[in-house]
């Protein structure tokens, strides 16, 4: 019995003695060609939409704004320490994964749906999602539909080179109808189109939909219809084959996501660094523990994310607020959204 006791043990400690190892190898020896990349142009290029409201626009000064603009400031923010050293690449939907692949930019953030073959057949790396949505139907208020069901015979404007063509085909299959398409390479040149009357209506994730809505001369003219046809879950996307990389860009998200769970605001990280004594507060703001090595950063990574654009609720808010789009699933876990921040632990 005491033989059978001493080898287990002996087996135990082998075991954590491997483990041991095996993580500090993987911390003290962060390696991402990517990144490597960045720190040594000093400068991030970030590939975004061509301009779309909520996600990715310039606004009159011609400075850009919006969600996935947040993200790539934040990205800058962790890895340069400056939020303003991005060079920002707008992409139509057609060519965007080409573009990344091709290795012209080194992230995109750019209101693209995870799935299985983009992450697979494109050999694309997904980050964490950032946005639940699903695809959305606009249509003119004249047009006295009130269901998707009733677009049978309506021309839809979309964008071309997403999964939004295919969404219609098989929902106009399952339900016996047909809903044509009108397809445009830019965002703004849908918009352009349904305001010209060229079609019935658009379609697109919901918050593209509520972006073109508040495009319209007169957005009480158009009414977005209450279902859903499909699961839109948008998030970031990196090359595969620089898993350092790709873990770093999903981490900025859950940094944004952990900041507002614990009730840190650009406004007031400052005085709460101050007088942090809880340890997951402490931990976070790299006041406690080695987080950032891990991610081949510094301990004050976080803190430079939430000082530079804020957290996640804010974000959503400033970008979607004006767009009338409620939160919905992406309110925090805690109030009864899908989005949660994973341990840090």
């Amino acid at each position: 019995m005491k033989g059978i006791l001493a080898r287990v043990i002996t087996c135990s400690a082998l075991a954590a003695a491997m483990l041991g190892f095996v993580s500090t190898g993987w911390a003290a020896d962060v390696k991402s060609e990517t990144l490597d990349a960045i720190k040594k142009r000093d400068q991030l290029i970030c590939g975004v939409d061509t301009g779309i409201p909520g996600f990715a626009f310039q606004d009159s000064a011609g400075k850009w704004q919006g969600l996935d603009i947040a993200y790539c400031r934040a990205i800058a923010a962790a890895v340069l320490g400056d939020p303003e050293k991005v060079k920002y690449v707008g992409t139509t939907a057609k060519v965007r994964f080409s573009v990344l692949q091709s290795g012209e930019i080194d992230v995109l953030i750019r209101d693209s749906t995870h799935t299985l073959s983009r992450n697979t057949d494109l050999g694309l790396a997904t980050g964490a999602i950032n946005f639940f949505t699903g695809q959305a139907f606009m249509v003119k208020k004249s047009l006295n539909v009130a269901h998707v069901k009733e677009l049978d015979g309506a021309t839809i404007c979309l964008i071309t080179g997403t999964t939004l063509e295919l969404n219609i085909a098989d929902y106009g299959r399952a339900n016996n109808i047909k809903i044509n398409t009108l397809l445009f390479d830019k965002p703004e040149e849908a918009f352009a189109a349904a305001e010209a009357g060229r079609c019935d209506g658009y379609t697109d994730d919901g918050g593209s939909v509520a972006a073109a809505r508040s495009t319209m001369k007169t957005p009480g003219d158009w009414v977005i219809l209450p279902e859903l046809i499909s699961r839109e879950f948008l998030g970031s996307y990196c090359r595969q084959g620089d898993e350092r990389w790709s873990i770093l860009v999903k981490w900025v998200h859950y940094a944004m996501l952990e900041a507002e769970t614990l009730g840190i605001t650009q406004a007031n990280i400052d005085e709460i660094k101050a007088s942090a004594t809880n340890p997951e507060v402490r931990g976070f703001l790299g006041l406690e523990n080695d987080y950032g090595k891990f991610l081949g950063v510094d301990n004050d990574w976080a803190y430079r994310i939430i000082k530079a654009v804020g957290n996640y609720g804010e974000n959503y808010d400033k970008y979607f607020g004006p767009l009338e789009l409620p939160r919905g699933w992406n309110k925090l876990y805690k109030d009864g959204g899908l989005q949660y921040p994973l341990s840090w632990r």
